[in-house]
């Protein structure tokens, strides 16, 4: 049975698949990580012929390793037409016992389920909302957020209709609202929708907000009441390290650090590959990039809003 939903102040929670956690029971959380992604279009050889054993054997050394380097809990952000299998996440969360956020939503086209353009906007709204209060297929795990997209170049139609569905089911229940959506204009727009269907713009998060180049596009996503990330942490070397590094102080500077996440966009398992591929680690962020910023004077309190207050505060409902 689905765990019931907590409704009194200061009872705020992250759903997990270990279950809800208040903000006593977890450090460090890494807010933008993959278990498990699946590019591949719709109709080839899907993420449901994943070998479980397989999958275990390369993702469970992953979270082993990320919970020794002090990591308490991780957000997997797959949603569903992207190789979502939460059978398998509950499982090596388990093992491991890393407690792992799961979510619901719709990714961009050419990767939305056909079912969803068929779907009723009330369909939409009231599966998301399904899955946030009740759980994600017959597993007992709650989403614990909403994941969307856009394309770069403008809100499709039916990415619109997921913005105003996620939004109106996110409403309901205090969930987050997370979009990948890396033009800075288009994220705006996005926010106009979900606030026009009733979404307090503070449960908005800008996903990949490293790849919107303008800082006044940052800023006006910040002083919307929004949350920011940036998401890339270790993906490119010392320089993509120095720039990522550079982008955290101009944050932190300008005043941000209330609403500013940090994370990896790590992992995965990618079925598409022979063994699963060769996943990227979890650790970057606490292994060199925090010791980068206490260097430049960062002082452990703001790192502490970056990376334990900031993802509860995001995520929990």
């Amino acid at each position: 049975m689905a765990e019931p939903l907590d409704t009194a102040a200061g009872q705020r929670r992250l759903r997990t698949t270990l279950g809800p956690l208040g903000a006593g029971d977890v450090g460090l959380v890494l807010p933008h990580e993959h278990l498990l992604v699946d590019f591949r279009p719709a109709g080839s050889a899907g993420p449901a012929e994943v070998d479980p054993g397989e999958f275990a054997s390369v993702v469970e050394p992953l979270l082993a390793a990320a919970a020794a380097a002090g990591v308490t809990a991780l957000v997997e952000c797959t949603p569903p037409g992207l190789g979502r299998r939460v059978d398998l996440v509950l499982d090596v969360s388990r093992r491991t016992g890393v407690p792992v956020v799961v979510a619901t939503g719709v990714y961009r086209e050419p990767w939305v389920p056909d079912w969803v353009y068929a779907a009723s906007d009330d369909e939409l709204e009231a599966w998301m909302h399904r899955e946030l209060t009740e759980g994600v297929d017959g597993s007992g795990v709650l989403a614990g957020f909403v994941k969307i997209s856009a394309a770069e170049d403008g809100i499709r139609p039916v990415e619109e209709r997921v913005v105003r569905a996620a939004a109106r089911a996110a409403a309901r229940t205090g969930a987050l609202v997370g979009s990948h959506t890396t033009d800075g204009r288009v994220v705006l727009g996005q926010i106009d929708l979900a606030v026009a269907e009733g979404l307090a713009p503070e449960r908005f998060l800008s996903i990949h907000t490293q790849t919107i180049t303008d800082p006044g596009l940052r800023r006006a996503i910040v002083e919307r009441g929004a949350w920011i990330e940036f998401d890339d942490v270790g993906q490119s070397g010392r320089d993509g390290h120095a720039r990522t590094l550079a982008l955290v102080l101009d944050s932190l500077e300008a005043g941000q650090a209330g609403r500013l996440l940090l994370s990896h966009d790590a992992g995965w398992f990618d079925p598409a590959l022979p063994g699963g591929g060769t996943p990227r680690p979890f650790t970057d962020l606490t292994g060199s990039f925090l010791p980068a910023l206490r260097a430049a004077g960062v002082g452990d309190d703001v790192l502490d809003d970056l990376c334990v207050r900031n993802p509860f505060r995001a995520f929990a409902r």
